[in-house]
Order: C-alpha cells, then structure tokens, then sequence
C-alpha cells in the first residue's frame, strides 16, 4: 500500500513505538493506584513522557503537561476554559470541526479572521481587525489539516498578546514538523494529537497549559479521594480515570523519535515530497493544484480536485490501485469555504518521515491512469 494519508494518522511508526507499547501492556498496570512494581512502572512512563514533552514543547512546568485522547478532547478542555456560552471568539478560516463545533454548541459569535490561503500577510491583518473589538479567546490552527497552509501563528499570537485576548493554537498538523515553545509563544492553551507528526499511537494527545483551566470531565485520580470537588492542581485536574499507559509509553517512543530525528529534517523531507507531488499533478489535464510558491509556507500536506471526476470518486480509485488519500472536506468545511473549494471538496495527499520518492512517483502513476479512464 502506498499510504498517503498521514493529515489523518500517521500509519508507519518507528519500532520503538511498537516496542514501547507491547512492553508496557506486559509490565504495568495504572499509576497513583498501588505501591507494587507494576503501578511504579506505569508513573515512571508517565513521568518521563510529560516532562520529555515539556522540555520539546518549552513547558516550563510539566504538570502543565496533560495527557488527553487527541486533539479534539484538549480543544474543547481548552475552549471550555476560555469561553463562557455566547462568548466571542475570534478564528482563522482554517479552522477543524474539532474547534467549530465546540463553539456552536457554545453559541458562541464566531468572528471568522478569513484570508485567501498561502497569503500570510492577509491572515496578520484579519486577525487584527478582527481583534479589535476584543474577545473572550482566540483560536488558530498552526497548519491547515486541508491544505498544509502554515499559519503566520507567531506574529498572530503577538496580536493576542497586545489585544489581551488569549490564545488557543491547534497544533494537530504542525507538532514534530514545525517549531513550538509554549513559553515564546505565550499562548494560553495548545493542542496536539500523538497519533499523527509525533508517531504515537491513537487514542494519545498532549495539551498544553498556560492558562486556569476548568474540568471536563469528573472521576478519580489516585489523590484527594476524600474530596467530592475535582482536584485544584495539574495534572490531576483535567486526567481524570485510568491513563492509557500503553499509549503514553508509545508516544514517548514517538516524542524521542522526533527529538533524534529533528523537526526541522522532517519538515524538510515533508516539503520535498509535496512539492513532488504538485508538479506532478499540474502536468496532469485538468487538475488543479492547491499549492504554495514558497515551500516554507506549506507543510506535508496538499490539496488537489479534477474537472473530469469527483473527489471521492478519484480516492475509491485510488484505493483500488492500493493508494491511500482522503477525499471530501476533511472535516473542516471552514476551511472549504475560506479556499473556495466547498462545492465539492478536494483529494488530500499528505505526508510522514516514512514516505518516499517512489511513493509519490507510484501516486501519480495511478492518478494519470485514472484520468485516462
């Protein structure tokens, strides 16, 4: 299979991830519950893995470190937090259903910083006009999911930082590949999946605090059990229930895979083969490329759409000749209708450490093919 989906999980890990996991499911148990090796073993995994994290991601207290199941779970802690109901919110128009729906259940007014994609400058100034009238939290993704775009989210936190307008960044598609410190950046909250650029298995995120948090979820954490309220401190106010030891153990796997190996190399690689692949697919008759001019400005991730097939009907293609893409809107219509590409979606093609040149190559090969049909 040639696997091009990685915007969606990562679906080759390094070896120490596999490793890791199937070591912790044979020797530990659940942290805070026990004094027997096994319970010792598991808050040792734990321990390593949040403060590995908080050294990467330039935390400087680890227990400001959670552990979550995925982006989506740290997003609505986060906006949660943040937003009382019919809050104001300002967001790019990038945004994740994983951020738009936590807000429409909040009724929030959703003030939509929208610019055309790949035009950074444009992003700047919308989000500062959009600032000016104050919010309760603003929310920016550091990549589209869709299209790769890389958001200006430095300059745009430094936006916030003057208007006093915290800041959520979703950083789903961008951690592992593009720089982070949480410190630098003074952001209040941000949210990152294991699964997808940190090579960890499903069912992990990390979010990272810099701001009161509120909980939630209820339930026991192996401290303060005669308390009925929910602990004040972190991390035990937002981890509440048993941890997915075996994941988390995974994920540190993942996080050390991406320290040795480097963001920056990864990004690089990422790049490389996405531009590949748009020039490639602009010899094709009929096809249009959602691409960047500047490498920088896009990630492992690209969008395309035929005049002559429909999205789905390219991926099930696709699929057929053992090509693994992802069509439609990719749960982010925000982002469809800020590019112009709602009326039917696009292919997505995206990219890990672990593809290839021929990868691409094999790509292409069955698109040409299938546009000859």
């Amino acid at each position: 299979m040639i696997y091009l989906d990685s915007a969606a999980t990562t679906f080759h890990k390094p070896q120490a991830v596999l490793t890791a996991v199937t070591r912790a499911m044979r020797t530990m148990s659940s942290p805070g519950r026990g004094g027997y090796a096994s319970a010792h073993a598991a808050e040792q995994a734990l321990f390593r893995c949040r403060g590995l994290a908080a050294s990467m991601f330039g935390v400087s207290e680890p227990e400001r470190v959670i552990f979550t199941m995925n982006a989506t779970h740290g997003l609505n802690i986060a906006i949660k937090s943040l937003v009382p109901p019919s809050g104001r919110v300002v967001v790019s128009g990038y945004e994740h259903n994983a951020v738009t729906r936590p807000l429409h259940a909040l009724g929030a007014e959703t003030v939509v910083a929208a610019s055309p994609l790949f035009d950074a400058s444009a992003c700047v100034h919308a989000f500062e006009h959009a600032l000016r009238r104050g919010a309760d939290a603003a929310v920016c993704t550091a990549a589209s999911n869709v299209f790769g775009y890389a958001l200006p989210i430095e300059r745009i936190a430094a936006l916030c930082r003057r208007a006093g307008v915290p800041l959520i960044v979703d950083a789903s598609q961008s951690a592992g590949i593009m720089p982070l410190d949480m410190e630098a950046l003074g952001a209040a909250f941000v949210a990152m999946p294991g699964h997808k650029g940190l090579y960890g298995p499903q069912g992990t995120g990390l979010l990272l605090c810099g701001a009161e948090t509120e909980t939630l979820i209820e339930g026991g954490t192996g401290s303060e059990s005669l308390r009925q309220e929910m602990p004040t401190f972190l991390p035990d106010r937002l981890e509440a229930g048993t941890h997915n030891i075996p994941g988390i153990a995974g994920l540190e796997a993942g996080l050390r895979f991406v320290q040795s190996t480097t963001p920056e190399r990864i990004a690089r690689h990422e790049r490389a083969l996405i531009r590949r692949a748009a020039n490639g697919l602009r010899q094709l008759q009929g096809v249009a490329v959602y691409a960047a001019e500047d490498a920088d400005a896009q990630l492992g991730v690209l969008s395309f759409a035929s005049r002559k097939r429909e999205p789905e009907e390219i991926a099930e293609a696709l699929a057929r000749r053992g090509v693994a893409v992802r069509a439609g809107y990719q749960c982010a219509p925000l982002a469809h209708r800020t590019a112009g590409t709602l009326e039917h979606g696009t292919v997505r093609v995206s990219v890990s450490a672990f593809e290839r040149e021929a990868d691409v190559d094999g790509f292409l090969y069955a698109m040409r093919d299938i546009l000859k049909k």
